[in-house]
């Protein structure tokens, strides 16, 4: 994954791109076009529902547009909060069947790192781990690497058990998350590794980097069906809880990092 300023530059052709992400307590919205930032807004809100129309109106007002002068809507896909994401979502789903725009899901892990290593925090070869509670005594997270000009994603957002992914972590890390994020550097910091922490409300980049990396795949022609993108919840919920004849041990033990994997970083 590139810088946001690269991003920028790869997705100039697409024109006017709103970026919102709702994964945390925080409405994160930007608005791009043809490779310039155009606004941002960063606002903590009560309610995801009743904030976001406001405040996209007041973005795009802001910048003498209508919203249907809109060429696409970037919206975070998760994780992260499950109402906050359902909310998000079906707002950007609803724009485009008003509006006609291009629709794009993004990774809400992939615009937080990107954020975070806008912060000038990390050093190259150092790692950032984007992580937040996921209750019962689990987190959310995926593991980033600096290298160069760019981050290359290390694991898929997966949800482990915190002590499992400080075991997991062997080099200098950037936290990036919620108070998870200081337990983390906390278990990672007794091994004697390099550790800093970053809290989400400091990211004032994280709609920026979604409407980047959605116009930047809106370049390559890569857009998602609004009938078809759904938020990227990780973990099933309880309700769809089956019976299983299966090795309880082993289906406990399974899945953890399981989708790990090293992807390009030409992916974006």
């Amino acid at each position: 994954m590139f810088r946001v300023e690269q991003l920028l530059d790869e997705g100039a052709s697409t024109g006017h791109v709103l970026g919102l992400d709702t994964a945390t307590g925080v409405a994160s919205l930007a608005l791009i076009s043809h490779g310039r930032v155009i606004d941002k807004i960063d606002r903590a809100v009560a309610s995801h529902s009743v904030s976001i129309p406001a405040i996209v109106d007041e973005l795009v007002g802001n910048a003498g547009l209508s919203i249907s002068e809109l060429n696409a809507i970037a919206v975070g896909i998760g994780p992260g909060s499950y109402t906050g994401l359902r909310i998000g979502l079906s707002y950007a789903k609803g724009l485009v069947l008003a509006t006609g725009c291009s629709l794009v899901g993004v990774p809400s892990f992939d615009s937080i790192a990107i954020a975070a290593r806008e912060s000038g925090e990390v050093a190259p070869g150092a790692s950032i781990c984007v992580i937040f509670d996921a209750r019962r005594g689990e987190v959310y997270a995926a593991l980033y690497r600096v290298v160069a000009d760019r981050l290359e994603k290390r694991s898929e957002e997966s949800v482990v058990a915190l002590e499992h992914l400080a075991s997991r972590i062997t080099g200098d890390t950037l936290f990036v998350g919620d108070s998870c994020a200081n337990d983390a550097a906390a278990l990672v910091g007794r091994r004697g590794l390099g550790v800093a922490v970053l809290e989400t409300g400091t990211l004032d980049l994280r709609g920026v980097c979604v409407a980047a990396i959605g116009a930047a795949r809106l370049a390559h022609g890569e857009k998602d069906r609004g009938e078809s993108l759904e938020p990227l919840y990780i973990r099933t919920p309880d309700s769809t809880f089956r019976k299983t004849t299966r090795d309880p041990a082993a289906i406990a033990t399974e899945g953890l990092w399981s989708s790990e994997r090293k992807k390009s970083s030409g992916g974006i």
